[in-house]
């Protein structure tokens, strides 16, 4: 089986997960949403991603019911918006998901992208949530190679789990620095929109013909493709949304995927990294 991911103190992951972008927002659809979710767990898939933002906290309640008896299965992540992210706001914003998602605790908690807030204050929040026993360890998403230099100087900021990004094969721009800085420090980077949300944020990355002719020819949808080139690299995690249970059976599939150096090669060339250093994508 493909990459494995490991977080400070817990077990290996799979190296796909289960986003919950947009979920939450449609109740005609929410029963499906439950069962996708229920599905990707039943198939091994158990890092859920959610975030207070999502739906105003909706996505959150499908996730809540999704893990309902099940919560000792799931490694659960959610995020904190970041006028939130200090002080005793930190801890009711973080108190308001938890109450949402009917747990008492979360895996890992990130702030959601940089805000005005300083950094050392969101780490301080961090670190009382972490001593209340409401979360077991903190990451941060959407920052950037600098402000991780800035956040790993700071008192506190080596405590850091993880680094959510915006990562697909038509966005390459964490290549330059980023990456290879996290995997240096063996930090889990977690690839957010890997399909570029089913190719929505880049015509012609799942119609493009080298991918789909490579997709044919090893028996795969350009989907599995795409997350199979998201998760050979080192350290790398996936966390594609799928909102029905057909979706998710293919994610999980993708695991299985084996991409040859040619076959990558291949793939890489369809869609170029920047070659030098590029404003960090964020959607």
């Amino acid at each position: 089986m493909a990459n494995q991911i490991s977080f400070s103190a817990s077990k290996p992951l799979s190296g796909i997960g289960q986003g919950t972008w947009y979920m939450g927002e449609n109740p005609s659809q929410r029963a499906d949403e439950v069962r996708a979710l229920q599905t990707g767990l039943d198939l091994g898939l158990t890092l859920i991603d959610t975030a207070e933002m999502y739906a105003d906290g909706g996505a959150e309640k499908v996730v809540g019911e999704a893990i309902s008896g099940r919560r000792n299965e799931v490694f659960l992540v959610s995020k904190v918006y970041p006028w939130n992210a200090a002080g005793q706001q930190a801890i009711a914003a973080c108190e308001a998901s938890l109450k949402r998602l009917k747990t008492d605790y979360l895996d890992l908690y990130l702030l959601h992208w940089r805000g005005d807030i300083p950094l050392q204050d969101t780490v301080s929040a961090m670190q009382q949530l972490i001593e209340q026993g409401k979360i077991r360890r903190w990451g941060v998403s959407n920052l950037d190679y600098s402000d991780m230099q800035e956040l790993w100087s700071m008192a506190g900021g080596r405590g850091c789990a993880t680094n959510q990004v915006l990562y697909h094969l038509a966005s390459r721009g964490i290549e330059h620095d980023l990456l290879q800085w996290c995997q240096q420090q063996q930090m889990p980077v977690m690839a957010y929109c890997p399909l570029a949300q089913a190719g929505r944020l880049r015509s012609g990355l799942m119609n493009h013909p080298a991918l789909n002719e490579l997709a044919k020819r090893k028996g795969v949808s350009v989907a599995q493709l795409l997350l199979a080139w998201v998760i050979h690299h080192d350290g790398v995690m996936a966390i594609p949304k799928a909102g029905s249970v057909a979706h998710v059976k293919e994610n999980a599939a993708a695991r299985e995927v084996v991409l040859s150096q040619e076959e990558i090669t291949l793939m890489e060339k369809a869609f170029l990294a920047p070659g030098r250093k590029t404003p960090l994508d964020m959607v």
